[in-house]
């Protein structure tokens, strides 16, 4: 599994353009993030009102 890995990364890093590879890497990190920021909001908004529900 290691070596898909590694054959990927040498595949890009040889195919793609090392500014176009970095901007991709830090727009995904981006969007992973706002991701988890929504779901992490969400999931505590499901914790509170399951605990209003209770009383």
């Amino acid at each position: 599994m290691k070596k898909l890995h590694y054959l990927t990364l040498t595949l890009m890093a040889v195919t793609l353009n090392s500014c176009y590879m970095i901007g991709s890497v830090f727009r995904l990190g981006f969007r992973m993030g706002i991701y988890s920021v929504f779901i992490i909001i969400g999931i505590l908004i499901w914790v509170i009102n399951k605990r209003q529900s209770k009383k």
